[in-house]
């Protein structure tokens, strides 16, 4: 993939994640503190975010075998304080079957959720990613149990495309929500 660059919004900065920010995650939280130039919460990572995800993160970085394999961690930058927190991730990897498709996942601290950051943070990524080369629609699948995914998907344009069934490759029951580009 070629290099990423850090996106700002209103509240938020978004940085690529390099290999080196991947592995830290793993191993504590002070090399990805002095990494991301935040503040890591002791409650780092999200609940969807374990470590066999991680793992699986910080592989694909290392071995890059997914062209649109992308991942951002989500800095909150306190306004008047100057303070930096991490409060999420999102990142996007390439559909198989599916060219030109490739799939969005995110994920917010629960201290953070509600106040609008990652409908902040997806609404940044989505030009990004459509500006990727080949990048023509992305997937979303959220669980029915999760309503502020829904909405964040729904506030950014997603359009619902039915519910999973099984052996359709994505855990089944989850919905299914895309974005053309």
């Amino acid at each position: 993939m070629d290099t990423l660059l850090s996106i700002t919004t209103d509240r938020l900065e978004l940085i690529p994640a390099t290999h080196a920010m991947l592995a830290a995650d793993l191993n504590g939280h002070d090399a990805l503190r002095r990494l991301l130039h935040a503040d890591v919460p002791t409650k780092w990572p999200p609940t969807l975010l374990d470590e066999t995800v991680r793992k699986a993160f910080c592989q694909m970085a290392e071995e890059p075998s997914d062209p649109h394999f992308a991942f951002w961690y989500w800095i909150l930058r306190g306004a008047d304080t100057g303070e930096r927190t991490l409060i999420g991730s999102g990142g996007i990897t390439a559909i198989r079957g599916e060219p030109g498709t490739v799939g969005i996942g995110y994920s917010v601290l629960d201290a953070f959720q509600g106040r609008g950051y990652a409908t902040e943070a997806v609404g940044a990524l989505l030009p990004v990613i459509f500006e990727l080369p080949g990048v023509v629609r992305i997937q979303a699948t959220t669980s029915p149990d999760l309503p502020s995914s829904i909405r964040v998907l729904e506030k950014t344009g997603f359009i619902y495309a039915g519910t999973k069934e099984e052996g359709e490759g994505i855990e089944e029951g989850t919905l299914s929500y895309l974005l053309d580009g």
